[in-house]
């Protein structure tokens, strides 16, 4: 009887006989399989068992360690504590000195406290009345500098301002020959002032009336366009007075060909040369020159220079025969230093045969004392050296 073909795998059919094999075969594989994972299950078991044991002892053993240690721990503490409680007493005992140290030198330094308090204080009433003192003398210089504001303010008082200033700075340095103020030109104006220079005829024109207003309005400009108004005003301004003191005080063949205009302030004048440096060079081509004081005291000292060499110029003949004098004096006393020398000369000769004659007695004292005195001889006349020298 032919088996049954249950299925054909890769072109063979297989039968039930063959399947049942099969089957069987991976039944005995599958125990096989599974009596190995017991076993291998029953190993690992037994070294977890052996494992366990050992961590337990080692726990056992770690436990009396810790009992050990925290007997010891124990111990440890009580010592401590017994030593931090002699401690705590020491402690205690110090602290209660020292805060009787403490108490004593806070009492002595309260007490010098309050004593250095009270000086202190009596140096403050002291700096306090100075303070005082001070105030006034701010509350004077406020007033002054209010009175300063009114000044520039009025054009009049202004120009006497400036006026002010620059006859100070003429008389601090220069002889009153050589300004002169408010004279009277041939056409009739009288300028702020005259400086006359050595050698020529023509003085140099000072005019002080610099026009302030539209400086103070550049100053109060609180926005773009009362800026340039007021810039616009500068110009002006400035610009007119240049032209009026060109015309009024360049004077051909009576003044200088140049004029100061005198600005009464530093500030200004750095303004005005840093923001409208268009106008210095208009001025300086009409031949007016813009200074500030210092440049004005520049100038005077210039001049104070010149006047100085024209002086001594002039006093030349004075000086060349002082001059002449004290060679004839430095010659006579150069004769008579020579007949000094001379003399000197002699009184040296003098001296040394003076010295020769009393080496000279010397010697013959030092032979007298080497003599052996026997019977009495004639007495040896000893040359008189300083008759002797007469002689010579």
């Amino acid at each position: 009887m032919a088996e049954q073909v249950l299925f054909v795998v890769a072109g063979r059919p297989v039968s039930s006989g063959e399947a049942l094999a099969g089957l069987a075969a991976a039944a005995v594989a599958a125990l096989c399989l599974l009596l190995i994972i017991l076993l291998r299950a029953g190993a690992a078991r037994r070294a977890e068992a052996r494992e366990a044991a050992f961590r337990a002892e080692e726990a056992d053993r770690r436990l009396a360690a810790v009992e050990r240690l925290q007997s010891e721990a124990m111990g440890r503490l009580q010592a401590f504590a017994s030593a931090l409680g002699a401690r705590q007493a020491d402690l205690a005992r110090g602290v209660a000195e020292r805060l009787d140290a403490v108490g004593a030198r806070v009492g002595d330094g309260l007490a010098a406290n309050g004593q250095a308090t009270a000086e202190q204080l009596s140096r403050l009433e002291a700096r306090l009345a100075v303070i005082d003192a001070a105030g006034a003398s701010i509350g004077a210089l406020a007033g002054q500098v209010t009175d300063l504001k009114a000044i520039l303010a009025n054009k009049p008082a202004r120009g006497a301002f400036g006026q002010g200033r620059m006859e100070a700075i003429l008389k601090d340095a220069l002889p009153p020959s050589a300004y002169a103020f408010q004279p009277q030109l041939s056409t009739g104006v009288r300028p702020d002032a005259l400086i006359r220079l050595p050698g020529d005829d023509r003085p140099l024109v000072i005019d002080a009336k610099f026009p302030l207003e539209g400086f103070e309005r550049l100053r109060s400009a609180d926005g773009p366009d009362a800026q340039k108004a007021a810039e616009a005003r500068v110009r002006g301004d400035v610009g007119k007075h240049v032209s009026d003191v060109a015309a009024k005080y360049l004077l051909p063949g009576e003044t200088q060909d140049v004029a100061l205009l005198f600005v009464p302030s530093e500030q200004i004048h750095a303004e005005l040369a840093e923001r409208f440096e268009d106008m210095v060079g208009r001025a300086h081509r009409a031949r007016v020159l813009i200074v500030s004081p210092s440049l004005l005291m520049l100038a005077v000292q210039v001049v104070q220079g010149l006047t100085r060499d024209a002086a001594m110029r002039d006093q030349a003949h004075l000086l060349q025969a002082e001059v002449g004098r004290l060679l004839d004096d430095v010659r006579r006393i150069g004769e008579r230093v020579e007949k000094l020398k001379g003399h000197f000369g002699q009184t040296v000769a003098d001296l040394d045969q003076i010295a020769i004659s009393a080496e000279k007695i010397s010697r013959r004292g030092a032979r007298l004392e080497q003599l052996e005195l026997g019977a009495a001889a004639p007495a040896e006349t000893l040359p008189n050296p300083l008759r002797r020298e007469a002689a010579e």
